[in-house]
């Protein structure tokens, strides 16, 4: 029986995220936390997923919440994630990280911390953007720099951070199948007289709008044919089966960072 904790448990993702592990015999659901004043704080977690009292209380204390747990999956905001991540720390706990946007100070907090707990830190849980990771990988490789790369990603209207992490991960996997430095060589959108596109640029898109759960789109544009890859998400379960697979993952683990693709055996 895996102990589960979720941080951001009333959000969009941690609600799925529980209701599938509630339905999971393998899991045990005994901590939840949300953000300071947020209106559900200190209420049983049950009715909030739409069930009986399970007698877990959404609570402002990580530490508090991962007493009794082994693995806390996390989908809250950037910002909460230090504090987590001492917490889990602490208290010994495996963390799966689901979180985008997180910036470079708070990713080396995560690899120090992996040297004392397991961690599963990922842009995107989901299965098929993964496969996607590795047919990029494999694409940029065998189609040289005579086909044009383009990455283009469309969200929802609520999403913060442009470009997503997947259309960021996309970017660090295929400059470097490429040779290419992302400091120099990527043009994020393009504006006014852009001039003739330069040979080796990789063109990064950020679309926003509606309810769209996640698009991403690798383009190759060659002379006489084009290569896609394209993965499409109709729903947030795809990312938070991906989750629970790394919860389970690292029930089994003493320490060290991983990625979803060591979660599905593709390294």
């Amino acid at each position: 029986m895996i102990r589960l904790a979720m941080a951001g448990a009333a959000g969009r993702m941690g609600k799925i995220i529980l209701q599938l592990a509630s339905q999971d015999p393998a899991f045990k659901i005994v901590g939840a936390t949300e953000q300071r004043g947020h209106a559900l704080l200190g209420q049983d977690l049950g009715p909030i997923l739409g069930g009986d009292p399970i007698g877990v209380k959404v609570q402002l204390d990580t530490e508090a919440a991962l007493k009794n747990a082994d693995v806390m999956i996390d989908f809250s905001h950037f910002a909460a994630l230090p504090e987590n991540l001492a917490a889990a720390v602490r208290t010994h706990t495996a963390y799966v990280i689901g979180t985008t946007g997180i910036p470079e100070v708070t990713l080396k907090k995560i690899r120090n911390a992996s040297r004392k707990i397991p961690i599963v830190q990922s842009p995107n849980m989901s299965v098929g953007v993964n496969l996607l990771f590795k047919l990029a990988a494999v694409a940029g490789k065998v189609l040289d720099e005579s086909y044009d790369l383009e990455i283009m990603e469309i969200h929802h209207r609520m999403k913060k951070d442009a470009p997503s992490g997947t259309a960021l991960k996309l970017l660090e996997i295929l400059a470097a199948a490429r040779g290419r430095d992302i400091r120099k060589d990527v043009v994020y959108g393009r504006r006014g007289e852009a001039g003739v596109r330069e040979k080796g640029k990789i063109g990064v898109l950020a679309l926003r709008g509606g309810d769209i759960v996640g698009e991403h789109t690798v383009s190759f544009l060659g002379d006489g044919e084009r290569v896609e890859l394209v993965h499409k998400a109709s729903s947030r379960e795809a990312f938070a089966r991906g989750a629970i697979l790394a919860a389970k993952f690292l029930a089994k683990k003493e320490q060290g960072l991983y990625h979803m693709q060591h979660v599905l055996g593709m390294v």
